[in-house]
């Protein structure tokens, strides 16, 4: 399939259209045919995670006029985080538009998680990009519909990173650190593997595709040693 295919997919169509392949190149692919660093999409996937969590605050605010600061906060984290982008790629079908490396495309780049998050906030800054803040607001809402109203209704899965700081504050301030400890693999196909210590004290380990992952990784492991 073409992007113009997937412009049409996803309901905006592109005044510059390498912006869009811009936020469909992976690294990888960039690496491998010695194109500059800038056509890569990371630069549009930090825009993109900075302009998603603004929209979904403002959204969240505005409709939830009587809810405090920090179960929005808690909502939010259910609809801006790494396995909910990754499920909206794959229901807009990023995964078989990506520009990947052969290592990365011969690995499963096209399911990773990690990939997926990333490319689909890459989307999102493309968007913002080429259509402006209203476009982006408009493009978000309707993409992430179903996310929002499953977290307002109690339907998303645990962020393990928010429910075990809760857990663990309840009744005080609690130091919690993800500390990398080492990073295995070629570029194209790292793992991660994450210390969690709180207050100082080793709670979880963690491995992962990504920090994210393995961070969420290290958080489910301490809320099981925990019990709960």
């Amino acid at each position: 399939m073409s992007e113009f295919d997937f412009s049409k997919t996803i309901g905006h169509t592109f005044k510059d259209s390498h912006l869009l392949k811009n936020a469909l190149t992976h690294s990888s692919y960039i690496n491998e045919s010695k194109q500059a660093y800038s056509d890569n999409n990371e630069r549009l996937e930090f825009l993109g995670d900075a302009i998603l969590d603004a929209v979904i605050s403002d959204y969240l605010y505005q409709r939830l006029s009587e809810v405090e600061e920090g179960q929005l906060t808690k909502l939010r984290s259910l609809v801006v985080c790494e396995r909910s982008l990754m499920e909206c790629a794959s229901r807009l079908g990023v995964g078989k538009h990506l520009y990947l490396g052969k290592g990365e495309e011969n690995s499963g780049g096209r399911q990773r998680t990690s990939i997926l998050a990333d490319a689909m906030e890459a989307v999102i800054g493309a968007v913002y990009l080429d259509g402006g803040w209203k476009a982006a607001v408009d493009f978000i809402l309707h993409i992430f519909r179903d996310t929002i109203e499953d977290a307002l209704a109690g339907r998303l899965y645990s962020d393990y990173k928010t429910e075990l700081q809760e857990r663990l504050q309840i009744n005080g301030e609690v130091s919690i650190l993800y500390e990398v400890e080492k990073e295995e693999g070629p570029d194209h196909d790292k793992t991660f593997y994450v210390c969690l210590t709180a207050n100082k004290k080793i709670i979880g380990h963690g491995q992962g595709r990504s920090k994210k992952e393995a961070e969420q990784h290290a958080a489910r492991a301490a809320i099981k040693k925990m019990g709960c």
